[in-house]
């Protein structure tokens, strides 16, 4: 890996230490070349014309087969969509759930994953285990399964704590498993087919660098004929009548909701190749820089994040989480507070320099 080079093509480095890939991440340079270049195709050559949309239809071919390699899927096991939200969202009402049946959970999850939740009939339940040891939260979500429950609706690394979710072994019990991956996709090696998940969600926007508007919903291949296509769209289907009847089209692409920007499934196809070019080897480097800022961190401020997690370190700051936020951006340090918890949060990337780890912890 030549992490200059690496480095040299996010320029938000130039300026501050950038520790936020959590929520967005940086944008390599030739992402936002290829997301101007489709721009100024698009207004010279205007968007219409056979030709222009089979280059559509090859974007979106290059961008599902991109984000099918960052969880190890087929890609036609993998559809776009806009958001993790929108993911979760097309899995949970697909599986047309009645008030009779139950969700299982965690008190660990993003809006994103519980909206869909909440907005289903189904009872939620929920497993406490943001207090407990990571060792410990398998037995506490299992203590929550019943024979009503149809849904186990999870992170796999939660964006609180960066703790790292027993998938794997929730999966074994038979019951679908819905991930939502915003926090693992694109940070830490990912196996859908090892983790036996039925629904794997992307965030294209975080860890895989890409532009807004860009994710994809992983569909187990069993389970593409028994989802319910509960959101029908122009891309999702292969034929379709005056009634509103429809043919789903081949595979996951069924439950694709609609379009995305044309500009920015070009960037993230660029985003993708920044990735691959940087290699394998950037998971463990993340892995040993996130193992290196807790130890900059002990002693200065208390540390949430258990060791040998994911790649975001969650610490309880001396004073207000949100000024703690803002003090550190004033010395270019970019992290994020979590509002509620009373806790501030780094995300480390394989782009980051030890230096820059250094630094947020001299400016605590």
């Amino acid at each position: 890996m030549n992490l200059e080079a690496l480095r040299a093509e996010l320029p938000v480095l130039e300026r501050v230490a950038y520790l936020n890939a959590g929520t967005f991440g940086p944008l390599p340079r030739r992402t936002a070349a290829a997301m101007a270049e489709q721009e100024r195709a698009e207004l010279d050559g205007g968007r219409s014309g056979a030709g222009y949309w089979e280059s559509v239809k090859e974007l979106r071919q290059q961008a599902r087969a991109g984000l099918a390699g960052l969880i190890g899927a087929a890609s036609e096991h993998v559809a776009l969509t806009r958001s993790t939200t929108e993911g979760c969202n097309i899995a949970v009402a697909g599986l047309a759930l009645g008030p009779q049946d139950e969700i299982v959970t965690t008190d660990v999850e993003h809006f994103g994953l519980l909206g869909a939740l909440g907005a289903s009939p189904a009872r939620v339940r929920v497993a406490r285990v943001r207090e407990r040891p990571a060792g410990e939260a398998l037995a506490v979500v299992e203590r929550e399964l019943g024979p009503r429950t149809r849904l186990v609706a999870l992170s796999h690394v939660s964006w609180v704590n960066g703790h790292v979710l027993p998938v794997a072994g929730l999966a074994r019990h038979g019951i679908p498993v819905l991930v939502d991956g915003a926090q693992s996709a694109g940070a830490i090696p990912v196996d859908v087919g090892a983790l036996g998940c039925a629904f794997y969600t992307v965030s294209g926007q975080k860890w895989p660098l890409g532009p807004d508007q860009t994710g994809a919903l992983y569909v187990a291949p069993e389970w593409i004929e028994r989802l319910r296509v509960a959101f029908p769209s122009y891309w999702g289907q292969a034929g379709y009548e005056e009634t509103g009847d429809f043919t789903p089209a081949p595979g996951a692409a069924r439950f694709e909701p609609g379009g995305i920007p044309v500009p920015a499934l070009a960037g993230l196809v660029a985003s993708l190749a920044f990735l691959e070019a940087a290699g394998p080897e950037r998971f463990e480097r993340a892995r040993a820089l996130t193992g290196r800022l807790r130890e900059l961190l002990a002693g200065r401020v208390e540390v949430v994040t258990e060791p040998d997690q994911a790649t975001l370190v969650s610490f309880r700051p001396g004073g207000s989480p949100a000024e703690t936020v803002a003090r550190l951006a004033e010395r270019g340090v970019i992290v994020r507070d979590l509002p509620g918890l009373g806790w501030v949060r780094a995300s480390v990337g394989f782009w980051t320099a030890e230096a820059e780890l250094e630094r947020l912890a001299g400016a605590l």
